[in-house]
């Protein structure tokens, strides 16, 4: 959606390191702002963001208009179903309609081979690739890990509503996240006490919307030992600022990646 940060140039490099061609979209998408959320002080600076693009490898900027995407009288809608029930789906109503939606038009605009997303938006990806399987895209979605400062919090349009002390703050909620999978990597299995170490240094959070472990395939919570690919996602207020982020906990070096294959029994 624009104000492009370093963990879009990782998506960038990726794509123009294995494709021919690299089509980068920006579009602040108002289908997937709810009531109250920022979409009139969203972040944006164009100049700098084609100036990245250039940097990290694009073949095309595609900013296409409102009025583009959705055209007078437009009705149709992707509705991604269970997928965008849980975690952020709670608390934002119609997200993922729009996100889906969107995405599915701009995937039938370009008709890419591969499209790339960054994992910091877990849900999101989640329901991207469920929808290309449920709808036969022809497009293969790659996922690439979420980009860190060098102190751990991941990157994001939004920091740039944070001021230094609120940045110190929502350093905690990686750190929490970090220390969960440190736990994990360590052998701890039980998900109760990976979301009782990831909690415990969240301090700086004015309110912790969800902190969740679930299964990375369906998003359903974990109840026993974590025996398969799981994530770890949390959503928080620092001042106004909603952030998110997670950590990926997988059993076995082997499912360590998320761009596999979904499932039969997936959701």
């Amino acid at each position: 959606m624009g104000f492009l940060h370093e963990g879009h140039g990782a998506l960038i490099r990726q794509s123009a390191a294995r494709c021919d061609a690299t089509v980068v979209s920006i579009f602040v998408n108002p289908n997937q702002f709810g009531p109250g959320e920022d979409l009139a002080n969203y972040p944006r600076d164009l100049e700098r963001d084609q100036n990245l693009c250039l940097e990290t490898g694009a073949t095309v900027l595609f900013l296409p208009e409102v009025s583009e995407i959705y055209p007078t009288g437009f009705q149709t809608h992707v509705e991604p179903g269970r997928l965008a029930e849980p975690l952020c789906g709670r608390f934002r109503s119609g997200h993922f309609r729009g996100v889906a939606t969107v995405v599915a038009k701009l995937f039938n605009i370009v008709q890419p081979d591969l499209a790339f997303f960054g994992q910091k938006d877990f849900q999101q990806t989640v329901v991207i690739r469920r929808m290309v399987r449920d709808l036969n895209l022809p497009v293969d979605v790659v996922i690439v890990p979420t980009t860190r400062e060098a102190d751990g919090l991941a990157l994001s349009s939004r920091n740039t509503y944070l001021d230094e002390e609120a940045r110190r703050r929502a350093l905690t909620l990686s750190q929490g996240l970090l220390a969960a999978k440190a736990a994990f990597d360590g052998g701890e299995r039980q998900p109760a006490r990976l979301l009782e170490i990831a909690r415990t240094p969240m301090t700086g959070a004015d309110s912790i919307q969800y902190l969740e472990l679930v299964d990375a395939q369906n998003l359903e919570p974990l109840q026993g030992p974590v025996d398969r690919t799981a994530a770890l996602c949390v959503a928080a207020y620092i001042g106004s600022t909603r952030l998110i982020d997670n950590v990926v906990l997988a059993p076995s070096p082997d499912e360590a990646g998320l761009n596999v294959s979904l499932s039969p029994q997936s959701v």
